[in-house]
């Protein structure tokens, strides 16, 4: 089939139904991530409850870790066959399947028995419920920004995927905040007893709710049309991304990068770097990365909107050097008090909403029968590096300088400005077969 872009006409609005679609993929989202993390949240809790009582505690707290930690690394796996099945069988069912799968194995998390009544079952059954979250979670998100992605407008892409990013943030300050209600609620002796599983139970509930929602989601309109033109089985999908669309794999993994460091670090890690480096306690170090998340929640919408209008090589070359500037402001003053900590954390989480323009490039770095595929396996496997290596480079260098974390999103800065000198270069086009043009300028004015 051939499909021709119509430049003379006139691109649509969002409309209602678009609206409805990035809303229920964004709420989605966002319970998954509140899923994924929680456990992070109740890791001292659930190390004593889950190992054999006599021992150590920094054995138990590793070995806790170490499950967290499974479910990143399970991610490229579970991402890559979910990724194969939605680029053959459509995007929705594998869309719908990876937050069954995250519901049900949370819902096992509060339902498992522990150590005392189980034995060395009980880690086995943990660990195995953490590897179903990393194989859920690896589908999610590649799974949402080509889902939303095929069904808006071309040039509304970048604020649908800015949008998910959103959605995800707020899964992140969902777990916190809950956390938080549940250790102020309940004493210490509770927690350990029964009220770990509380968040668990709520977030299984929450992800069947939102599968229940998801099924009034519509097949996206370029899988139909890849389908009514599909005249055999395709190839492997993963074999044609490796072999054809290098480029887009390696641009698209540099990005993950600058997506999992920003987030891992300004996000997850500072809230133990302002009570071990600056001085705070927990409570305001809570409040502060609360209130921080919040500004990244609307910086990664207002991202994902200005990329629309820039095109991918301007807006990483005029927001990067924002993110360097802010960031290095942050982690040099952030102890001088704390309407100044909450000012920069504030400005911070805005230059960090860049990474809302990260899915723009990627959704459009691989055709449309082998996107989700591409997305996937670049997506997953460069977070599982630099998401698994950066904490440990980052403590490692904190040793040497406090403003390790601000050197370090520097760095992450100017490799963004270069990925944008790149793609200005290359007209916002990582590849000549590349481009959601191809089906979606035609679907969107239909």
């Amino acid at each position: 089939m051939s499909i021709k872009e119509h430049s003379s006409a006139q691109p649509r609005s969002l409309t209602n139904k678009d609206f409805r679609t990035l809303g229920l993929a964004a709420l989605g989202g966002a319970l998954e991530f509140y899923d994924f993390i929680i456990f992070v949240f109740f890791a001292n809790v659930i190390g004593k409850l889950f190992f054999p009582p006599n021992m150590p505690d920094w054995m138990s707290t590793i070995q806790t870790f170490g499950i967290f930690a499974a479910g990143y690394l399970v991610r490229p796996v579970g991402g890559i066959v979910l990724a194969h099945l939605g680029d053959i069988y459509g995007r929705k069912a594998v869309f719908n399947f990876s937050i069954l799968l995250m519901a049900l194995s949370t819902l096992g998390m509060a339902a498992m028995p522990t150590f005392h009544s189980i034995g060395v079952a009980a880690p086995i059954l943990l660990l195995i419920m953490r590897l179903l979250q990393g194989a859920a979670i690896g589908g999610e998100v590649p799974g949402a920004w080509t889902f939303v992605s095929e069904h808006v407008p071309f040039r509304r892409v970048g604020f649908a995927c800015g949008f998910l990013c959103s959605g995800l943030t707020f899964g992140i300050l969902l777990g916190s905040l809950i956390a938080a209600i549940i250790n102020s609620v309940f004493t210490p002796e509770d927690v350990a007893g029964y009220a770990w599983r509380i968040p668990f139970f709520i977030g299984g509930v929450f992800g069947l709710t939102a599968v229940f929602l998801r099924r009034w989601l519509q097949e996206t309109p370029i899988f139909q049309e890849m389908r009514k033109a599909r005249t055999q089985m395709p190839e492997l999908p993963l074999k044609a991304v490796l072999r054809d669309h290098t480029t887009g794999v390696v641009i698209s993994m540099l990005l993950t990068w600058v997506l999992s460091a920003c987030l891992v670090v300004t996000t997850l890690m500072t809230a133990t770097f302002l009570q071990k480096i600056y001085g705070y306690n927990a409570q305001m170090s809570l409040a502060a990365t609360s209130f921080g998340s919040f500004f990244l929640i609307i910086g990664t919408s207002l991202g994902g909107a200005l990329v629309d209008k820039l095109g991918s090589g301007r807006f990483f070359m005029i927001t990067s050097p924002f993110l360097a500037v802010a960031s290095f402001l942050f982690y040099s003053y952030a102890a001088v008090s704390v309407p100044v900590l909450f000012g920069l954390y504030a400005l911070m989480g805005l230059s960090v909403g860049m990474v809302g323009g990260v899915p723009y490039v990627m959704v459009r770095a691989f055709p449309a029968h082998v996107r989700f595929s591409g997305l996937s396996f670049s997506y997953n496997l460069a977070y599982a590096i630099f998401g698994g290596l950066t904490p440990v480079a980052i403590s490692s260098l904190i040793v040497i300088s406090p403003m390790a974390p601000g050197y370090y999103i520097v760095f992450i800065a100017a490799l963004a400005f270069a990925l944008g000198l790149y793609l200005f270069a290359k007209g916002d086009k990582i590849e000549a077969t590349a481009g959601i043009e191809e089906l979606t300028e035609r679907l969107a004015r239909a």
